[in-house]
């Protein structure tokens, strides 16, 4: 049982320092497997099968009355299917291209809140929000505007600055 501990035990370190060590396996042999692996020899893939190896195995051997032979082939049953949906998590997590970053025009039509007040010829601030989340811009307007007012972004010169005009109610 104490083999399969340590296997165990040895895979979770693996995947903390697969965390660390992101892609030297990868690099090591400077690409020439990753077409003949395409993935699978990667360091999460690897520590997951040892890791489910380890502790599947244990607990086999630990709770019935079989021996290391079956305790071996439930951890590399175990194992594989770990190495399986490690693989494929990651190649899913690797192809989701979704999450675009934002763009300062994607502000122009959002609505905010004044938080320092505007001069009617100089940089206040407003908060608005820019993939949900608060964001503080300087921003200009026209014409004065107190703390509190809501206001309608009208342009982006920078990624730091806004234009902005009152909310008519």
């Amino acid at each position: 049982m104490g083999l399969f501990l340590g296997l165990g035990i040895a895979g979770i370190v693996l995947l903390a320092l697969s965390l660390l060590l992101d892609g030297v396996l990868e690099g090591v042999f400077d690409g020439a497997l990753s077409a003949l692996f395409d993935g699978w020899l990667s360091l999460p893939v690897l520590a997951g099968f040892v890791s489910m190896l380890g502790f599947t195995g244990a607990i086999v051997l630990g709770t019935t009355g079989f021996g290391p032979g079956p305790a071996t082939v439930a951890g590399v049953l175990a194992g594989a299917c770990a190495a399986w949906a490690t693989y494929r998590l990651s190649r899913a997590l690797m192809r989701d291209r979704s999450g675009a970053a934002p763009h300062q025009d994607s502000l122009i039509g959002s609505t905010g809140t004044v938080v320092t007040s505007i001069p009617a010829s100089g940089y206040g601030e407003v908060l608005l929000r820019l993939a949900g989340q608060p964001v503080k811009y300087a921003a200009t307007a026209e014409g004065p505007l107190a703390r509190g007012a809501e206001v309608w972004v009208t342009a982006a010169p920078s990624s730091t600055s806004v234009t902005v005009r009152a909310v008519e109610h």
